[in-house]
């Protein structure tokens, strides 16, 4: 709680510099920050991660009933930032950092908890490579639009554990690759720039390791299981 404190300290002095860009004709800040051929920075965030579930049975006999049920809450993230500029409107940024998630899944058709509900905990190391693609400065305020690819490498993940569900050890794969969309609006204060953003995130490898049973009633009848999640960005370059 004290980490939280601190940071969420930082975020409001921010904003206290950001909130006077919006003035009238203010005086410019930092001018000479975007046109530099590389730049540098580091981000802190949240992220709150789910999953998407594709059934093997036809989606007109799957309903709510037979759903697997994801319980999500909220995670951390935090990373460094590589900016190369392309020209006024465009630059290429590569941004690893490290992710940690928490997952509950709630199986149908269990009595027993134990066998009904299974905690997914996920350290991710990811390596995104995005574009980004930026308005025209106003005063001292720039907004963007920002997407691309993504690989990461689940640090938690038991892909190669021998134990299944069965056991009660539900696997994952260990790498993931997908793409990330979203937007932001760069500020900037008199000493840095700073930057919240919104981010959709979405996985394109089916991350499950299924159970040594074809027929398992945990597994079974997941044709594929996807990350979907949002983040929330606090950059500081």
């Amino acid at each position: 709680m004290k980490k939280i404190a601190i940071f969420l300290g930082l975020v409001f002095m921010a904003n206290q510099s950001i909130f006077a860009q919006f003035k009238k004709d203010p005086i410019l800040n930092i001018q000479n920050e975007d046109k530099k051929f590389l730049n540098w920075g580091y981000y802190l965030g949240f992220n709150q991660y789910d999953f998407q579930f594709e059934y093997e049975n036809d989606t007109a006999t799957q309903n709510e009933l037979t759903d697997i049920l994801v319980d999500t809450s909220f995670g951390f993230n935090v990373g460094l930032i590589g900016e190369m500029r392309v020209n006024e409107f465009v630059d290429i940024r590569f941004e690893p950092g490290l992710l940690y998630s928490q997952r509950i899944l709630g199986f149908p058709g269990f009595d027993a908890e134990n066998d009904a509900i299974r905690e997914v905990r996920s350290t991710y190391i990811r390596f995104p490579l995005l574009v980004k693609l930026s308005a025209r400065r106003f005063g001292n305020w720039k907004p963007f639009v920002i997407g691309g690819g993504y690989a990461s490498m689940n640090l938690g993940s038991n892909e190669d554990s021998l134990e299944d569900n069965s056991s009660g050890e539900f696997r994952m794969k260990k790498n993931v690759y997908g793409y990330e969309l979203g937007f932001g609006i760069d500020f900037y204060t008199e000493y840095f720039k700073f930057t919240p953003s919104i981010r959709g995130v979405f996985a394109l490898t089916d991350e499950l390791v299924r159970d040594n049973d074809p027929n398992s009633p945990w597994t079974g009848n997941i044709a594929g299981m996807r990350t979907r999640g949002v983040f929330i960005n606090f950059t500081f370059e």
